[in-house]
Formats: C-alpha cells, structure tokens, sequence
C-alpha cells in the first residue's frame, strides 16, 4: 500500500505513527523501541505497507549515524557528578563485562548445531552490550526510580559499552576473514581506539565549550546546528584517527553536560529531541529490514529461545558479579544490574555486519539476533519496576515540572544556575511569607508551581506545601538555600 504513495506523505505518515506509538507506550507499559520496531515491521515487505527494502549497507550507516546522536545525547544529560561514584565500576562492566558476556556466550551457542565456533563468539560478540538507547527510554519514560547509584551506573555503562562491543565484533569478523591475524595486533588496536576515543571526546567537549562561550552568533536559532556539527566533527575526527567515536562522542557530551555556556539548556532540549528523532528513524529501519515470516521460523525462535535464557540468566550474571566482585553493591544490586540488560538497536545493528561481508550465515544470525532483542526488550523491559520492588530497590520518582520560563546561561550569568525544590508537607517554611525568608544576596525564586499553576512571586506570597520553587542564583550558595528549604519544622529553632 505503501509502495504506491508519495515518499515524504509515506516518511510523514510513519514519524506520526511513531509519536503516537511513543505516547501509547507509556499508558500500555511496553517500551517505545518495540512499538517503533513493529511500525517498521508493518511497513515492510510482509506487512500492510507492503515496502521492500534489504540494504543492509545502508542500514548500518543509518544505525551508526543515529547512535551517534544517542550516544551524546545521554553524555549530555548526564550529570558528572551523579556518575562520578560509579565510574569506576561502570568502566569495569562496561569493559570487561562486555567480554565476559560475549565468552560465556560463545559456549552454548557452540554446543547448537547451527554454528561453529567462530561464529558462536560472533554471536556472542554480537549481544555483548547492554544497550543505550533501550536503557535511557526505559528507565526515563516508564520513570523507573531506583535507589542509591543504580540508576546512574546503569546509564553509564549502557552508554559507554558499545564501543567494546563493535570493537568484539569487528575482531570476530576479522577473525573469521583472516584467520592467521595476531592476537597482540587486535589487542594493540583496542587499546588505541579506547584511548584515542576517551582523550579525543574530552579534548572536543572541553573544545566546544570554550568555542560555544567565544562565538556570537547573532542567530540564537543556529545553535542546534552547531550542536550537530559538533557531534558529527567529534565523531569523524575520532575515526579518522583510528579512534572509537561511539566513546568519543558520548565522552564528550558528559564534558559539555558539566560546562557551562551560551544556551546549555536550549541545546539540552534540541539534542534530546533530535536523540528520540534518531531513535525513531533507527528503529523503524531496522523494522523495515526484518523479514517477520522469516523470524518467525521454528529453528530461529528454537534457538533465539536457547540464547536468550543464556544470556538473561548465566552470561550477564556471571559478567556482573565478576566484574562488581570488589565493588560496593550487595547482592540484591547485583541482580538487578544484571536483569537490566537489556538488548537493544545496537546487536541488530552489529547484525548488519555479517551481512555486508557475505557471511553464508549473516541472515539466519541477523533473525535471530532480532528475536533475542525483542524478548529482551519485552521481558526485562516490562519488569524491570517489578524486579526493583521485588529486590527491595525500588524508589519514588520524582516528577520532573514543565516550566512556562526557560532559563539559559549568558556571558554575564558567570556561576548563576536554576534548582527546583519540593516543599514538604512538614517543611519549616511552610506558611511564611517570600520577604520573610531572608536567603543569600544573590539568590531568588523566579517561579513557583503551585498545582496546575505557575507564578511569579511577589514579597507577599505565602508558601505551602507541595509548591515548587525554582531559584536562581549562585551554585555554591543554592544548597544552602535548599537546605533551609527543606528542613523539617521540627528542626527548626523558633
């Protein structure tokens, strides 16, 4: 049906399907990725929509271009001090992890009859990491709290994973083409990439930063591009040098997320907007790609089945408590790092790399690699509040408020910044007056929520609970101000 309509109505039609798909997700509790995957599905050649499309070359650029995106949107909306405690820790699973994963996995994937060896570690290279985009949704638009530093290091190794994976893959491969390569030679290569990939994307964020403070540019509405071009520099620079993009660019949205410059917050808003753009353009090319008679197979569901059970209960489990084994986390975290696992856009992605090399058994992996990512994503995905409830882990999620005033730095804010605070039901300020509570020079509320309403403060404004204010002023002093705020009447001397 599809195949007879005008392409940009055909492009528009599926972007709508998407937004509305998205905004289903969050009443039906399924992930978004699946419901753009099955859009995808629908369109293609075993659908409704009735489109063929097979190229995997370009589904790979597609993939690498939208993760791209992704990956810096996440560095961007990462704050360094939330991660910082758990950097550690994530670069271990993040490294090693991704490793052990793709060793263990290569064992039962062995024993199927489908694959030799070779390909059992290509698989288990293949699913190796976690993945970014299915995390970052999951556990921001199902509002998954969790206590302590889970959710930080769940979205840092998830981020900063991938690179291990492609760099497992792409050794696979090369394994397989080349048999009589040197191990020293591919271990060299990895060491290089991580570390041209890590010191290019900080070297670029702490670069972007300054360029952004120094250049006037009279049109605020180009900033948005200069954020692309900034990405796209960051990541090419970083390959042309024999770096892994994927780190640098997510390296390097975490240093420009802890910056402060022009229009911090606006770029914050595009990028996250542009992120979801690129998730949706990636999964529905990924859906499209997929033949669904095919994944519905015996032997691929059979053996998608036999990997998944693996992978879910004995590869990444081992992966986590080995690679945490001198961590801080007791036992209840370590189970539920390992159930938020989840695969994502990049194994099919890396699926596509068989396929272009002409490996004879590239379509049969890549259906079921697709089947693993979706019971992945509806298993864990649909459980993960569930198993954080069960493990005791489970934390309110505190709702993020709509303000009607944007607020970005300038050259002459300097160290001024914006922070919410909650007014608690048994908070000490409660019923006071604005011009009563006597905070810092420097400091301010430039609005309060108050239910469905949003007000500018005047002296005589009386505050009450469940308002939220958003101050403005000096960081150093604002958490002294939010303390005030904060402390409980009982505490407070008369």
């Amino acid at each position: 049906m599809l195949q007879i309509m005008n392409p940009f109505l055909v492009t528009g039609l599926l972007f709508f399907l998407s937004i509305v798909a998205g905004t289903l997700s969050e009443k039906i509790k399924v992930p978004a990725l699946i419901l753009f995957l099955a859009i995808g599905m629908l369109a293609g050649v075993d659908g409704p929509g009735g489109l063929n499309f097979s190229d995997a070359n370009a589904t790979n650029q597609v993939g690498t271009f939208a993760l791209a995106f992704i990956l810096f949107s996440g560095g961007f909306q990462t704050k360094w001090s939330d991660i910082k405690p758990v950097v550690t820790q994530g670069i271990v699973l993040s490294t090693l992890g991704v490793l052990l994963t793709a060793v263990v996995m290569a064992v039962p994937i062995a024993m199927l009859p489908q694959f030799s060896y070779k390909d059992a570690f290509l698989l288990g290279a293949i699913i190796s990491s976690t993945d970014a985009a299915a995390v970052f949704s999951i556990l921001r638009t199902q509002k998954i709290g969790v206590k302590g530093a889970l959710k930080p290091l769940l979205e840092f190794e998830s981020g900063s994973n991938d690179p291990m994976a492609v760099f497992l893959t792409i050794t696979a491969i090369t394994w397989l083409v080349t048999p009589d390569v040197p191990v020293t030679e591919l271990a060299v290569q990895f060491v290089v990439q991580m570390l041209a990939g890590g010191a290019i994307g900080f070297l670029m964020g702490w670069f972007s930063c300054r360029i952004i403070q120094r250049l006037r540019i009279a049109n605020e509405a180009l900033y948005p591009v200069l954020g692309i071009s900034i990405v796209l520099a960051t990541f090419g620079l970083t390959e042309s040098l024999y770096g892994n993009g994927y780190l640098a660019v997510y390296v390097c949205g975490i240093v420009m997320g802890g910056g402060d410059f022009l229009y911090k917050y606006s770029l914050q808003r595009f990028h996250e907007g542009f992120a979801w753009l690129m998730q949706i353009i990636m999964f529905l090319v990924l859906g499209l790609l997929v033949t669904p008679r095919e994944v519905a197979n015996a032997s691929v569901i059979s053996v998608g089945m036999v990997i998944s059970f693996c992978l879910m209960f004995i590869a990444r489990p081992i992966a986590v408590f080995v690679g945490s084994m001198f961590s801080r986390f007791n036992w209840r975290e370590k189970v539920f790092i390992s159930w938020t696992g989840l695969r994502g856009a990049v194994p099919i992605i890396l699926a596509t790399y068989p396929l272009t090399e002409g490996h004879p058994q590239a379509r049969y992996m890549f259906n079921v690699i697709f089947f693993v990512v979706l019971t992945s994503v509806l298993l864990q995905g649909k459980t993960l509040a569930l198993a954080a409830k069960l493990l005791k882990l489970d934390a309110a999620v505190r709702e993020t408020k709509t303000w009607t005033l944007n607020f970005d730095i300038t050259p002459t804010s300097g160290t001024d910044e914006t922070r919410e605070v909650d007014i608690q039901p048994d908070a000490a300020v409660l019923g006071r007056e604005v011009k009563d509570l006597r905070f810092p020079d420097g400091v301010t509320i430039l609005l309060i929520n108050r239910g469905e309403k949003y007000m500018i403060p005047k002296g005589s404004t009386v505050i009450e609970e469940g308002d939220t204010l958003l101050l403005f002023g000096d960081r150093a002093k604002l958490p002294e101000v939010a303390r005030k705020l904060e402390a409980r009447a009982e505490k407070t001397e008369s």
